[in-house]
């Protein structure tokens, strides 16, 4: 009796020890974890071959605490798609304001041109998950859009000061060049064309849009 008694505490001593060295995470740190699983199991499997019981799985948690903090695969999408698009922000660099528009303007869209390549080539399924959010109109593919719009305008309201762009509204204006750069920098639009093929193009392009600028059409 007495050995039993003592393999008992020892079984619970255990568990106590057990129990230390899993301590419990926060709800934020919780979504954080799904949220890097997820983006990883996408990017090296593809969406469509992950289910969210795959996510629980792979952390150890049922698919029900996954579902608590995100109710499908496409908000997972969302909001990993949020974090990168904030990282996105904290590190972009455009040139500095006493540079002439052109040149801010040439470095913009190479940047995202560039940025865009490398992340489709380096990460295959990636393509599936934009082509995704595009169709399902997603509130991250606004709010990139609107980042971007952003910088635009900065150039742009700063080459009006300059006296060097037709004086113009700005935000509707700085949309409509973003719309005159996606054949450029859109995923979609240059997964499978060659870099120095969309390098050429995109100078062209922002020399185009340079000149409208600077000569807008009579209305």
């Amino acid at each position: 009796m007495s050995k039993m008694i003592e393999q008992a505490r020892k079984g619970d001593r255990k568990n106590d020890a057990s129990v230390r060295r899993r301590p419990r995470r926060s709800a934020e740190e919780t979504r954080r974890d799904i949220l890097a699983k997820a983006e990883e199991l996408f990017r090296e499997q593809g969406f469509g071959a992950v289910a969210i019981a795959d996510i629980a799985a792979a952390l150890g948690m049922s698919p029900a605490n996954v579902f608590k903090n995100f109710n499908s695969k496409n908000a997972l999408v969302d909001a990993i798609a949020f974090e990168q698009i904030s990282e996105f922000e904290r590190n972009i660099q455009p040139l500095d304001k006493g540079q002439p528009p052109l040149s801010r303007l040439r470095h913009l869209a190479r940047t995202l041109m560039e940025l865009h390549h490398r992340d489709l080539n380096d990460n295959p399924y990636i393509f599936e998950m934009i082509l995704m959010t595009a169709k399902q109109d997603m509130k991250c593919g606004d709010y990139y859009k609107s980042v971007i719009a952003n910088l635009l305008a900065d150039i742009i309201r700063d080459g009006i000061d300059a006296g060097i762009y037709a004086e113009a509204n700005v935000p509707p204006l700085s949309e409509t060049v973003l719309h005159a750069l996606t054949s450029v920098i859109h995923p979609v639009l240059i997964a499978r064309e060659d870099i120095g093929n969309l390098a050429t193009r995109c100078d062209q392009l922002v020399d185009l849009i340079d000149a409208g600028l600077r000569n807008p059409l009579a209305k």
